[in-house]
């Protein structure tokens, strides 16, 4: 492994990769390797941190956005949800979010760093987000009630009891950001499967990326190169960590097909 800057290094084989991605020590208490880590897999490393509201370049529409979000999918949800429960089944199905997707598996961000095979000829990269750490710097209101609960991260249940609606979570906010990571609801197969993991940033008009250079500690950057992303990916696929097992159903299966047949050398 090539340490280049604080948080951010270099893989230089698949075993390398292996020992940054579980390099956690035991837990102080009870003795088990359970990681503090949620992942998030770039098929490029110069991509940024930035949520899908803020690539729309008009945050001001979230409100707008998830409004009508909420009237027009009424017929496609099965019951009323709270705000916290439709902004992640908004999120999960493509709409602008302040969201950011990630996984609790390493394997599924490893997936998502290696699966498009038309940046074959880029680096690509693994984010480790210490969600320990990054809830250490939240108002102690919101810390609280998280230890309270021995929680690893928050529910949209428990964020429905804290707030009424996104309006009343902004005005937590004051002079500092935070973040939070939300456990999502298990609304279907897809999300199940990718051991998902949201975070949501106090300040929509932020990318994380820009508030972890504050905090060095709460995260590691690990740059996949571009010419090991083969072998990563035909290792994965051994594994059985793929499109199939990623998106359940035939438009997984087509997926993993058209990219297991395709010819990587054409790629490069």
């Amino acid at each position: 492994m090539k340490y280049i800057e604080d948080g951010v290094s270099i893989a230089e084989s698949w075993l390398d990769l292996h020992e940054e991605l579980f390099n956690f020590p035991p837990h102080p208490e009870h003795g088990r390797f359970h990681s503090p880590y949620a992942y998030r897999g770039m098929d490029s490393a110069s991509f940024d941190l930035s949520t899908s509201l803020m690539r729309i370049e008009n945050t001001g529409m979230e409100s707008h956005l998830l409004r009508n979000f909420k009237k027009f999918a009424r017929a496609s949800l099965k019951y009323e949800r709270n705000d916290w429960e439709l902004l992640a089944v908004a999120q999960h199905h493509g709409l602008p979010t302040r969201m950011l997707d990630w996984s609790f598996s390493p394997y599924v961000a490893l997936h998502f760093a290696t699966s498009d095979l038309k940046r074959y000829h880029e680096d690509g990269a693994v984010w480790c987000l210490d969600t320990d750490q990054v809830h250490s710097h939240l108002p102690a209101k919101l810390r609280h009630r998280l230890d309270e609960e021995d929680l690893l991260v928050f529910t949209v249940e428990l964020l429905d009891e804290l707030f009424t609606d996104m309006k009343d979570f902004d005005s937590l906010k004051g002079d500092d950001d935070f973040v939070i990571c939300l456990d999502p609801p298990s609304i279907d197969e897809r999300i199940v499967n990718q051991y998902a993991m949201f975070t949501i940033m106090s300040n929509r008009d932020r990318g994380l990326d820009n508030w972890l250079q504050q905090y060095p500690g709460l995260y590691k950057k690990i740059i996949i190169p571009a010419e090991l992303k083969l072998e990563v990916r035909d290792k994965l696929d051994q594994a059985n960590v793929n499109e199939r097992i990623i998106y359940p159903g035939l438009q997984g299966i087509s997926a993993w097909l058209k990219r297991h047949c395709t010819n990587t050398r054409l790629m490069r």
